[in-house]
């Protein structure tokens, strides 16, 4: 083989490598942004999703302070007791005086919301990541097609939990 060729057949083998490396990293990046923001959405949305067997009912908002709003808890479902004192995240989601409908996480006496908007509202880091990790398929894995679907997808699910919240 001529010594020119030898030297092109191995840049091409090194530009290739490194392609192929820096798609592997932001393959991962990608993933691991995803799999935090399923992460930090599914301990509020397991209580909202499969609420079967948990106890649902209403919050009427009395007070807020810090980052928690409290008020007494009406039941609804069977099996379920009213509480005198429960507490939900003071958050865009929650204002003092109005009635939400809530499901009780198990074993203790905070509640979270229920419903479409509890819902919405409980996937909000999903819709982060989405966002996110668009902006690395598009510059790192030159993927814009589908980092357009995973920002419109991202955007959709923030503009419907404002909509219903």
């Amino acid at each position: 083989m001529i010594p020119a060729m030898r030297a092109v057949t191995s840049r091409q083998s090194a530009t290739t490598a490194l392609r192929l490396g820096q798609l592997a990293a932001m393959g991962m990046v990608t993933g691991l942004i995803l799999i935090a923001g399923v992460w930090a959405s599914w301990g509020t949305a397991q209580h909202v999703m499969l609420s079967k067997g948990r106890e649902q009912g209403t919050i009427a908002v009395r007070s807020c302070s810090g980052d928690v709003c409290t008020g007494p808890y009406t039941p609804v479902s069977p099996g379920s007791r009213a509480r005198s004192h429960v507490v939900i995240d003071q958050s865009v989601a929650v204002e003092k005086g109005r009635t939400y409908s809530v499901t009780v996480k198990p074993g203790s006496d905070e509640v979270v919301r229920s419903g479409p908007a509890g819902l919405l509202y409980a996937w909000i880091p999903l819709a982060g990541a989405l966002l996110l990790a668009s902006v690395v398929v598009a510059g790192g894995l030159r993927l814009t097609r589908v980092a357009w679907l995973m920002a419109g997808a991202g955007l959709a699910l923030l503009t419907a939990t404002f909509l219903a919240i």
